[in-house]
């Protein structure tokens, strides 16, 4: 049965995954790229970025694996980019350039109404406007019958996990400090009684812990 899942999500050791004071040359926040210091470091970011090397190992081989049995991926606006209220217009097409990584249908969670496009390599954006049930049900349908992502941000995640609808969930450890910002794990009372951890496995860098909803 396809499932819901969040992979590389990254955390700060105080909880945050991104800071405040989004911008446009800012996509985590003032200071949040520290957080994707680990990942900027590996291959796999290398090859997505047109460059050479980049170390390989556990932290690269997570980031591979993390759109395996992928079909579609869900995120909020804030991860689509840093406008706020009503659209000014069309024109911002997201931080990845004119090939996002994603090569399959993305649905981003809006208040207010856009069109949808696409992309080169197969990606295309559609925005939802009545809710993440509504998101979930036709990412699924759009994923045909694989898994479905959450992209993020912080806020995305935190709602599909309050609505219980998480099948999976890897976050990534950082061994900072952020000071402030967004959490995922805000007002999560009761997790422990739907999910637990089925992986903790560090690496020379960071810690991967994967966290999946307890079996009925």
């Amino acid at each position: 049965m396809p499932k819901l899942v969040a992979r590389c999500i990254t955390i700060s050791l105080d909880g945050f995954s991104a800071a405040k004071g989004q911008a446009h040359d800012a996509p985590f926040g003032k200071d949040g790229l520290r957080l994707m210091e680990w990942a900027f470091a590996t291959r796999y970011f290398a090859n997505m970025t047109g460059q050479e090397g980049g170390a390989e190992g556990l932290d690269n081989d997570f980031l591979v694996h993390s759109f395996d049995n992928i079909g579609a991926t869900i995120m909020g606006r804030n991860m689509f980019g840093p406008q706020r209220g009503a659209w000014p217009n069309e024109d911002w097409k997201g931080w990845w350039g004119p090939n996002p990584p994603y090569h399959h249908p993305v649905f981003v969670l809006s208040h207010h109404k856009h069109s949808s496009f696409e992309m080169e390599g197969g990606t295309s954006f559609s925005f939802v406007n009545d809710g993440i049930e509504s998101a979930l049900k036709q990412a699924f349908a759009a994923a045909k019958g694989k898994d479905v992502r959450i992209g993020g941000g912080a806020s995305t995640v935190n709602q599909y996990l309050k609505a219980g609808l998480v099948d999976e969930l890897h976050c990534v450890l950082v061994p900072m400090l952020l000071g402030s910002g967004e959490r995922i794990f805000e007002g999560l009372d009761g997790l422990a009684d739907s999910h637990e951890v089925a992986e903790y496995i560090p690496s020379k860098t960071v810690a991967h812990v994967r966290i999946v909803k307890k079996a009925k």
